[in-house]
């Protein structure tokens, strides 16, 4: 094999390594599912904290992801975070279905979880998901366990004091 044929073969490796970058950049980024199964209806739901929920997470429902997240804005008004859903249409929720922002593994993603309710009305287009739940936020959980153990020290110790 001559000079010309191994920088050939050189240059198609490193294509192939680009390739598999640019994929994996469009997975990180939730970008990496271009098409779609169909039309999509439009749910909004408010929550006190968002965490760190980003555009285009995904919405699952059973672990099967059904939708994804289309805008995310701040309400001037009552300071809640409002997140706009763009659900699949093939899937039908109950008027009376929960959305949950959680959190992938420990420290991973977030994403928004709805649980069915069952009123025999759906949801349609526009509808907002009354019953929310804010994301749980590592930082103030620690926060609350610290000042709860320093608060129970303090009391404990006034307590027992003679």
């Amino acid at each position: 094999m001559g000079k010309k044929g191994i920088e050939t073969l050189v240059g198609l490796f490193v294509l192939l390594g680009l390739c598999g970058f640019v994929f994996l950049a469009l997975k990180a980024a939730n970008l990496g599912s271009f098409s779609s199964h169909g039309t999509t209806y439009s749910l909004t739901a408010r929550f006190d904290n968002i965490g760190g929920l980003k555009v285009r997470a995904p919405v699952r429902s059973a672990g099967v992801v059904v939708g994804r997240v289309k805008a995310i804005s701040l309400d001037p008004k009552t300071f809640q975070g409002v997140v706009e859903l763009d659900v699949d249409q093939r899937f039908q929720f109950p008027k009376d279905s929960s959305a949950k922002i959680l959190t992938s593994g420990l420290l991973g993603d977030q994403y928004i979880g709805l649980e069915p309710g069952g009123d025999d009305q759906n949801l349609k287009s526009g509808d907002v998901v009354a019953q929310t739940q804010s994301a749980v936020v590592l930082e103030n959980l620690i926060g609350q366990f610290m000042t709860g153990k320093a608060a129970d020290a303090g009391n404990g110790a006034a307590g027992t004091a003679p």
